[in-house]
């Protein structure tokens, strides 16, 4: 897709998340910001509007190109993206943000662009987890960098967190994914179903009809799945310290927040996508002040 003009407003973006709050270490809100509008821009070169999927592919390869000049601390002279990589020179020079793991992120929009174009889909848990290994779990690690936490324990416990707010994202959103041509739902939990990509085309989103049962319960067991991985996750909060751990906390709480509003919903997103307000805030801060150092047992899982 072609780049946002420089003077052009950007999209605007609903974000369940807190991101370079007054929580982060006022020394490392320049480097977050830095990562996130890298992230943002990058989307929304994968994602917003009418570009052909060879126009945003070719745009995804001159974004990598232009960061690889930042991980070496310039900024290219004909940079269409200024605004980002500016910032992200400066940061990576300061704080030795690791290439890799910002390309991996590129990698994984990429691969959403190209399973589009090919309505492919993913054929199991494994494959799916290996796109949240490149679309989120980058994040969380380079937000351990920028706090010295380095050790295998915490870096895998961030990698649940991470790849759990993904798969939130999308049991969020099929009302939004599926009519854009996006196919999440792991092959092999949809057999175990009678499911196949062609079975939702008959209900909603795509169609008037409701969901059927066994879709409902699609949702339910995807939904525990992510459950599962953000309460693997979640000691990483008392890992870390001062405000980084209560930024953690909310990321936590805001994503099982999105996951009891699904529930509330009786797990149809197909019709309804739920979303975080402000109204939220109260509980999301009391979970958060609450949260133990050991998680309590999940609840029984639904029917797999």
């Amino acid at each position: 897709m072609s780049a946002t003009p420089q003077h052009a407003a950007p999209p605007a973006h609903y974000e369940n998340f807190p991101v370079a709050s007054w929580l982060c270490p006022p020394h490392l809100r320049p480097p977050i910001a830095a990562i996130y509008h890298f992230a943002r821009t990058a989307d929304d070169i994968a994602d917003e509007g009418s570009a052909s999927p060879a126009e945003r592919l070719a745009d995804l390869h001159a974004y990598r190109e232009e960061l690889a000049a930042a991980a070496r601390g310039e900024v290219l002279p004909e940079s269409r993206w200024p605004h980002v990589f500016g910032p992200l020179a400066h940061n990576t020079a300061h704080h030795g943000l690791p290439e890799g793991l910002l390309a991996d992120l590129l990698s994984a929009f990429v691969q959403d662009i190209e399973k589009t174009r090919d309505r492919s889909t993913y054929a199991d848990r494994a494959e799916l987890l290996d796109y949240c290994r490149r679309s989120a779990n980058p994040v969380g690690r380079l937000l351990l960098h920028l706090y010295g936490v380095h050790d295998a324990k915490a870096l895998a416990q961030s990698d649940a967190i991470c790849s759990a707010l993904q798969l939130i994202n999308f049991w969020q959103d099929p009302s939004v994914d599926l009519p854009r041509g996006r196919f999440y739902f792991p092959l092999t939990d949809c057999d175990r179903r009678g499911l196949s990509p062609e079975n939702f085309k008959v209900f909603a989103p795509l169609s008037r009809a409701e969901p059927p049962q066994e879709a409902i319960n699609l949702i339910a067991v995807m939904c525990y799945w992510a459950r599962e991985l953000m309460t693997e996750g979640a000691p990483l909060v008392h890992r870390l310290p001062g405000r980084a751990g209560w930024e953690l906390r909310l990321v936590v709480q805001g994503g099982l927040r999105i996951l009891d509003k699904i529930q509330e919903l009786g797990f149809d997103t197909f019709s309804q996508r739920p979303t975080i307000g402000k109204l939220d805030a109260p509980v999301l801060l009391w979970k958060a002040v609450r949260m133990r150092r050991q998680s309590r047992p999940m609840k029984a899982a639904p029917p797999r």
